[in-house]
């Protein structure tokens, strides 16, 4: 994004176009930016060409995985309609990776027929389910143990998923008992280790740490992995934080690991592919002055981006038409909704508004519409892509009459 003639534009379309003809709230989406982070991410790592598996949860649009699927990702999934999801969008079955904590029967037996890479288990009892719908359908399935290594990742406690108080994966001592019950299986194999110790790491030593517990792990089972999946958790840059996550040290540090251990990396990235790819326009409803604020006003709401009333992220916030006109004032974008959460941005000043002023929220192509809802009976917005010039409708805007 960038402003041509004080006009915000994402690639060479106008923000304020795009309000015009498909109303607001609009996800939008460059196709430009997508393709840009997909290609960083495989140079990061060429050194030894991981499986890199998009995690589907992080944008869950059919037509914006098929360009992921284009770009040569496979997916990471966490439920039946997510596979489903992947499997629509034409990724190749033994490029996807199943994981979560919570797999039903229904979802393992779906995962076996469709042939998948791999199913990463959680929990002995997920292994004892695995082999016995395997074995109700005379098949041999390979999975993953999924280790919890205890490696705190210093983000947020919503999005720990690494330490041992986290309800992810299995103890060290589970693990090792989990490897002697399989050495007899008929039934499954067991082709990979895998972890994922959070979202939004933005430091390359936790990975280390993390790495460095695999590695002895792995010395002391005497098992040998064909695949390790590093899981994902890569972050990006909000609001005015530039802080960046330090690949060129990650990738030496997984080199290092690979000397000792012949097997295939596995990546699950998400936020990191699609995170700063999406931007959300809204308009202003209306302004309600204070003595110590402006209440901004806007028809996007929580139900549209969850991450702010979610965990209190913050979304850097533009005007779509810049002006001059700067007000010393505090300004508290807010939506529609009957939430005191349902609130965006606080920003000691901004530039002067009035009502029906567009605004965009940038960075919203992680667990912006994924976690979207109807709360408060709202249809979820359309999505576009732009690829140069040209506007792409990857899914309608929800009718009110359809919802009813």
């Amino acid at each position: 994004m960038k402003y041509i003639n004080q006009k915000l534009t994402i690639e060479k379309v106008k923000a304020q176009n795009l309000a015009k003809k498909f109303g607001t709230p609009i996800y939008c989406y460059s196709y430009k930016k997508l393709r840009e982070n997909v290609n960083a991410f495989k140079k990061n790592f060429k050194s030894f060409s991981p499986l890199i598996c998009f995690a589907v949860k992080s944008n869950t649009n059919v037509n914006l995985i098929k360009e992921i699927r284009k770009l040569g990702l496979g997916a990471d999934v966490v439920s039946k309609g997510e596979l489903m999801l992947a499997i629509k969008a034409g990724i190749n079955p033994k490029k996807i990776v199943f994981s979560g904590v919570g797999k039903t029967s229904s979802e393992i037996s779906y995962a076996i027929d469709k042939k998948i890479l791999l199913i990463n288990a959680e929990s002995k009892s997920e292994i004892i389910e695995i082999e016995r719908i395997s074995k109700s359908k005379k098949k041999k399935v390979d999975i993953g143990i999924r280790l919890n290594p205890n490696t705190d990742a210093k983000t947020l406690s919503q999005i720990s998923t690494g330490k041992k108080e986290n309800k992810f994966g299995v103890d060290e001592k589970i693990f090792f008992e989990i490897i002697d019950y399989l050495k007899d299986s008929k039934n499954i194999n067991l082709k990979c280790l895998s972890v994922h110790i959070g979202s939004q790491i933005l430091d390359h030593k936790p990975y280390e740490k993390m790495l460095k517990v695999v590695d002895r792990i792995i010395k002391k089972s005497s098992h040998k992995f064909e695949f390790i999946d590093l899981g994902g958790g890569m972050g990006i840059s909000y609001g005015n934080n530039n802080k960046k996550l330090n690949y060129k040290k990650y990738n030496i540090a997984i080199k290092k690991f690979l000397i000792n251990h012949n097997s295939k990396i596995i990546f699950e990235p998400g936020r990191s592919i699609v995170g700063n790819v999406g931007s959300l326009i809204s308009k202003i409803i209306y302004i309600k002055e204070s003595n110590k604020k402006n209440f901004i006003i806007i028809d996007a709401a929580m139900n549209d981006l969850m991450r702010p009333a979610l965990y209190g992220a913050n979304h850097k916030t533009l005007p779509v038409i810049k002006t001059q006109q700067i007000l010393k004032k505090t300004h508290e974008f807010v939506g529609p909704i009957c939430e005191s959460t349902d609130k965006f941005t606080t920003l000691k000043q901004f530039q002067k508004l009035k009502e029906k002023d567009l605004i965009i929220m940038c960075d919203v192509g992680a667990y912006g519409m994924s976690l979207s809802s109807n709360y408060n009976m709202r249809p979820r917005p359309a999505e576009v892509l732009i690829k140069g010039s040209k506007i792409n409708v990857i899914k309608k805007r929800q009718k009110l009459k359809d919802l009813i």
